[in-house]
């Protein structure tokens, strides 16, 4: 399969159950090679998305390319190059390990035995151990360990680490990392754990109510956006259009902002902006605020966006 291609390509994706609104308009292109975080509250729609590129569902409106294929036309060929973990414990589990393998590595042609043993070695899982007597991190590890033992170009994780112990999690991200540094695999890790995110991924989405809000690299973060701390009684103050101000925060007499710095030349005109006599602090935006300040936003539609992963990586 080419991969001169977009590991992920999506364009103006909608979609709708039963009138309700699941992806609205979402466009996005993930490069090659590329650790893809997507993060959002629980029902923000990334499971659906996820769902669309593993050829689960069909855009009704929209295009969607997996390494250049649409994965509902030959989703044979796509999946042959996707390892892909589900957040739902979904293994079988009469079977063993050793016969979750067998069955596996007759449905993938790149199928790497030296691997797969690596994996039950560092995973410390025995082929003869029934999936129903492991614990649910167990499972995980075993579900990881097909899904990565088949060398995909593209592995796309969903809630991997939900509801897991922080072994098991530190194993699975661990697992991300490796794969990512081999032979530029790509990866798109869907998490509402931010500090897994903040750890594995250089390029973050944050999704919101269906809707991509922003796409930035990691490393751009603190960069681009600023957070503003004060402490007074300001009712009025998040009211004024500020320009890039957006996810004001009150805790007691307490409030903060993100701000886009590149609204402001410098901290001398930000402070001024808003008036000295306020600002208790100017610091670099994390990214648990960013996401807390983009979904939580209630104007949305005057934020800035940020150029689309491809400008990004240019």
């Amino acid at each position: 399969m080419s991969v001169s291609h977009p590991a992920i390509e999506i364009d103006h994706l909608s979609c709708a159950f039963r009138r309700s609104e699941a992806l609205h308009d979402v466009t996005l292109s993930i490069p090659t090679g590329c650790v893809f975080g997507l993060v959002g509250l629980n029902g923000a729609g990334k499971t659906t998305l996820i769902r669309h590129l593993i050829g689960g569902l069909r855009p009704r409106t929209g295009r969607v390319r997996v390494l250049g294929e649409d994965p509902t036309q030959t989703p044979e060929s796509v999946m042959q190059h996707v390892g892909y973990v589900a957040e739902e414990d979904v293994l079988p589990r009469w079977m063993r390990v050793g016969e979750l393998i067998d069955f596996m590595r007759a449905l993938y042609r790149n199928w790497d035995d030296q691997l797969c043993d690596k994996l039950l070695e560092q995973f410390s899982l025995d082929r003869s151990t029934k999936l129903a007597d492991m614990s649910k991190g167990g499972r995980a590890r075993a579900g990881l360990l097909v899904a990565l033992a088949h060398r995909p170009q593209l592995l796309i994780l969903d809630e991997p680490s939900y509801g897991l112990d922080p072994i098991a999690r530190q194993d699975i991200l661990e697992a991300v990392v490796r794969t990512a540094s081999d032979e530029g695999r790509t990866v798109l890790f869907s998490s509402h754990l931010l500090d897994e995110v903040s750890r594995v991924c250089d390029t973050v989405g944050v999704i919101g109510g269906g809707r991509l809000l922003e796409v930035i690299a990691t490393e751009q973060l603190p960069e681009r956006y600023c957070e503003v701390v004060g402490e007074l009684s300001i009712d009025d103050l998040a009211q004024r259009e500020l320009p890039g101000f957006f996810g004001w925060q009150n805790r007691g007499r307490e409030w903060s902002v993100a701000v886009d710095r590149r609204a402001y030349p410098d901290e001398a005109t930000l402070r001024r902006e808003i008036g000295g006599e306020l600002v208790h602090e100017v610091r670099p935006l994390s990214l648990e605020r960013w996401f807390s300040a983009r979904v939580n936003d209630r104007e949305l539609a005057t934020i800035p966006r940020t150029p689309a992963v491809e400008e990004l990586s240019a």
